[in-house]
């Protein structure tokens, strides 16, 4: 029987490089670009210095071709310093992923090297205000207009949008066809006429990372683009999740790791009754929680995340578990370091406030908590 997973030299070597990234470069920038709700792009600028922008596109692409694993090390390891910044490989590895998943080698060939070499951005466009969680009530449509494509409807919920070039959007292409098998995937560029953006939206937290509707307006795209067969773009979408939201379980864990070590080195150093706060047992019970749950979301997430690159069968499962739980886990241990700085974790001064407000969104995006259980349940029961 073969392990679930196991972390090699390499990885560790990643982690290492990754960190050291985030410790000089990315972090000390955290608390601007959340004061100042702005694009981090000095993160942005470190990430494609050392081949972190986009790590998981193939070397035939120009890519360093890292693993699912050594991905999700990189966006957790980002995480841990700055949540807003760790979307861009994230969000990277989202938008491209129905490519690598369902498109031909010739749309590979022509949006892959651009976004390996740090030139481009990939976002993702599959909700709606009415259609999140029921994706399949879409209203966005794609028209054949002669070799072309007309687009029109709107995207929300867009993570860097505006900051990206290249969109997969899911479209209605059948309005009469069967329910969620009438859908397809298109690349959009950024440059395409009738192809704009909404305002920013204002949020409680990733505010570096900008979120703002997609408006698509007789946006007429060439025959080309559209991402695998006619039909089979909500199919590729779900087969999408089903392997990026072991990312968004990564990216839980780092901002819990941060949030962890912040709160450990604050507790050793303050002090009451005339010892540091960290020799009281109910103060070390509550680390001894935080650390066992992190880990055990370490585990799991890490197990999805080497499923996801052998694309097993129970990946569905194991990604919906590892989002769930790690992110679960995120938002007790970066509340529970708030309450453990007291007073001084309810202020800016101190970065856990920030922490336990960007935690938040991973109990929510790509599928809220609530939707990863149902398909966890629906598989346990099948």
């Amino acid at each position: 029987m073969f392990d679930i997973y196991q972390l090699s030299d390499d990885h560790e070597a990643i982690r290492e490089a990754v960190r050291e990234v985030v410790d000089a470069k990315i972090a000390p920038h955290a608390a601007d670009v959340d004061a100042n709700a702005r694009y981090p792009q000095e993160a942005h600028d470190a990430l494609v210095a050392t081949d972190f922008f986009a790590p998981h596109i193939p070397e035939e692409y120009g890519g360093v071709g890292a693993d699912a694993l050594a991905t999700a090390i990189v966006i957790e390891e980002v995480a841990r310093g700055c949540v807003s910044s760790s979307l861009i490989p994230a969000v990277n590895k989202l938008g491209s992923m129905p490519v690598q998943i369902g498109g031909s080698e010739e749309i590979k060939q022509k949006y892959f090297p651009a976004v390996a070499a740090g030139e481009s951005g990939f976002s993702y466009g599959l909700s709606e205000r009415e259609a999140g969680s029921d994706t399949a009530s879409m209203k966005t449509r794609a028209v054949r207009d002669g070799d072309d494509w007309v687009l029109n409807g709107v995207k929300t919920w867009i993570t860097n949008a505006g900051v990206s070039d290249f969109y997969t959007v899911m479209a209605v292409t059948d309005p009469d066809g069967p329910r969620g098998r009438n859908i397809s995937a298109f690349v959009v560029e950024k440059s395409d006429e009738g192809f704009s953006f909404g305002e920013k939206e204002r949020k409680l937290g990733i505010k570096g990372s900008p979120t703002r509707e997609l408006f698509f307006e007789n946006c007429r795209i060439p025959g080309d683009r559209i991402v695998g067969e006619e039909g089979q773009g909500l199919k590729i979408a779900l087969q999408t999740l089903d392997h990026t939201r072991v990312t968004i379980a990564a990216q839980a864990l780092g901002v819990a790791q941060g949030a962890l070590d912040y709160a450990i080195g604050y507790i050793k150093e303050r002090k009451q009754f005339g010892k540091p706060v960290s020799e009281f047992q109910a103060l070390q019970f509550m680390v001894a929680d935080m650390g066992m749950k992190l880990e055990a979301a370490r585990q799991l997430t890490y197990a999805a995340a080497a499923k996801s690159e052998r694309n097993d069968d129970d990946l569905g499962y194991f990604g919906a578990a590892a989002k769930a739980y790690a992110s679960d886990v995120a938002m007790e241990i970066t509340t529970d370091a708030v309450q453990l700085l007291g007073g001084a974790g309810y202020v800016q001064d101190h970065p856990v406030e920030r922490m336990m407000r960007d935690a938040k969104i991973t109990q929510i995006y790509e599928g809220t908590n609530q939707i990863q259980r149902l398909v966890m349940g629906r598989k346990l029961l099948a």
